[in-house]
């Protein structure tokens, strides 16, 4: 127990910078806390912590202790959490964020079951097709494309990778033809999402290959759906995650195209504050996604090719 109190204590230290007001936070007296440090260091055999008059600052050693020990206290926060989610009922509001589609795609399906396993937490969803501030918003869970976050004290939970890929409804390819490559995209009709990264600029790969073009779009916006329903409708040719089209594409709703080609992945991402005090609700919220992600083998199907026409 006094490894564990030590190693607390140092990591206290480490992110207070001062010995009393870690002391204050784990109830120790500061002598005791003194004690504490100094049997840590002539245990390790090295100096963690340098003291002068003006400041306490670590030493290299102490950053690389201070960095492995703050992992060890985090995953075993973690693992009391896990413990503490199965055993308590959770209440309160979750308040999730994502995209339109992948709100109305990924998350309100399975709202009756979530409900219904924990029927005293209210889910509130906020679609944006943007990305809220995490803290700003007091947002629990948030569904991301990107794999880091700006805030530091934001985890990331990786769920599943996911190809983007080009799809056309079978009426608009009977009108206008079947790409057989990816110059002929330029004579095609190209519905464009506007927050895509670099939205008129495609970059395939393939293999050693790769091609760049500029396209410009007959319908541009922001949201998904809308360019969803328009290449249901026949208007062009969309690209979007798999995540999105997967299931159009399966009826025959929509058909990929150039399919041995690559465009930048994507990951599905959840992203919430600091591991350190996970409540209930979003303990049990995030373990239930990562649970159906991996039941209904997503990470597969979503970066799996098509047949290619």
């Amino acid at each position: 127990m006094d490894r564990w109190t030590e190693i607390e204590l140092f990591v206290q230290v480490a992110e207070t910078g001062s010995l009393s007001r870690a002391a204050e936070l784990l109830n120790l007296s500061n002598a005791s806390a003194s004690r504490h440090l100094a049997a840590l260091e002539a245990r390790l055999g090295v100096r963690l912590v340098e003291r002068n008059t003006r400041r306490l600052y670590l030493t290299d050693t102490g950053q690389e202790f201070f960095q492995r020990s703050r992992t060890i206290l985090a995953d075993l926060r973690d693992a009391e959490s896990t413990v503490n989610a199965a055993a308590l009922n959770p209440t309160g509001v979750l308040r999730i964020t994502a995209s339109l589609s992948f709100s109305m795609h990924h998350i309100a399906p399975l709202l009756r079951e979530y409900t219904e396993r924990y029927p005293n937490v209210t889910v509130h969803v906020e679609a944006a097709n943007r990305y809220l501030d995490i803290i700003d918003n007091n947002i629990d869970v948030a569904i991301r494309n990107r794999e880091m976050e700006p805030d530091s004290n934001i985890t990331i939970r990786r769920l599943a990778g996911t190809r983007r890929i080009l799809v056309a409804a079978p009426a608009y390819l009977s009108r206008h033809g079947t790409p057989r490559n990816v110059e002929d995209l330029h004579r095609h009709k190209l519905l464009i999402y506007t927050h895509a990264n670099n939205p008129n600029e495609l970059r395939f790969t393939r293999g050693d290959e790769q091609q760049t073009i500029e396209v410009k779009g007959l319908l541009e916006s922001n949201d998904g759906q809308i360019l969803r329903a328009a290449a249901l409708d026949g208007m062009g040719i969309l690209v979007q995650p798999s995540y999105i089209v997967y299931d159009d594409v399966v009826a025959g709703r929509l058909v990929p195209m150039l399919d041995d080609w690559d465009l930048p992945r994507l990951t599905v991402n959840l992203a919430y504050p600091s591991r350190k005090h996970l409540s209930a609700k979003v303990r049990t919220f995030i373990d239930f996604m990562a649970a159906h992600f991996e039941k209904m083998d997503y990470e597969r199907k979503w970066t799996g090719r098509f047949t290619v026409y």
